[in-house]
């Protein structure tokens, strides 16, 4: 074998391995690149572009627990919801409590009553006006010049001779009362404010339920509105 064939091969073969060395460090570096890449890029990114951490089952209750609302604090024994503010003024809570529970008034026999005028019944001390009317003074006098009378004592006569001592019912919150009060009586099942009106001897008062009654009166010339009845 000629000794130039023999460099010339052995030239080419390392030349061949030379490029074969070199294009294994490529590959090799290009890979490391991409993993240190990788890396970098992973460390670099959002937090919301991660993974969520896995979260234990102790630290979720927990989490729950806080966000639950807090239940309503009980009411106090002997509390209740109706209950009155604290700043109300004693005037104030009186009121209501009137306000919200009124005495009633319930039908009372009441013994003989001594009839003061046409409107006014006495016992003892204490007084009844008949409600719904204006009671007629005993000394009022009614006709016209010539031919007047005492309107007044003849009224209180006339509701005398009705009631003849029988016990009337009125309505009252109780029999122990004082001075004078205004309510309604009967005798049976009359009205006596009623049965003034209708019969003229006295006038409705204002803006009470006995009015259309004691108008008819008026117009039909009873009681205080006629003739003395004693020329009859």
């Amino acid at each position: 074998m000629r000794p130039a064939a023999f460099i010339t091969g052995i030239t080419g073969m390392a030349v061949v391995a030379g490029l074969l060395l070199a294009g294994e460090a490529r590959l090799g570096g290009g890979t490391a690149g991409e993993e240190t890449a990788s890396a970098e890029d992973t460390a670099t990114a959002p937090a919301d572009a991660r993974e969520p951490a896995a979260m234990s089952d102790e630290r979720a209750e927990m989490i729950a627990r806080s966000a639950e609302p807090a239940a309503p604090s009980a009411p106090l024994p002997g509390n209740s919801v109706a209950s009155k503010p604290a700043d109300m003024p004693q005037e104030a809570e009186t009121a209501a409590r009137q306000t919200a529970s009124p005495a009633a008034k319930k039908p009372m026999e009441l013994l003989r009553p001594m009839v003061e005028n046409a409107g006014i019944l006495s016992f003892g001390e204490r007084r009844l006006q008949l409600a719904g009317i204006v009671p007629t003074p005993v000394d009022k006098i009614c006709g016209p010049a010539g031919r007047q009378w005492p309107c007044g004592m003849m009224a209180k006569t006339a509701l005398r001779l009705l009631l003849r001592n029988r016990s009337v019912s009125c309505d009252l919150e109780t029999v122990e009362w004082k001075e004078t009060i205004t309510t309604a009586c009967r005798l049976g099942t009359e009205d006596l404010g009623s049965w003034l009106a209708e019969n003229g001897w006295a006038e409705a008062a204002v803006g009470s339920p006995l009015t259309s009654a004691a108008e008819k009166a008026m117009q039909a010339g009873k009681g205080l509105y006629g003739d003395d009845p004693r020329r009859n």
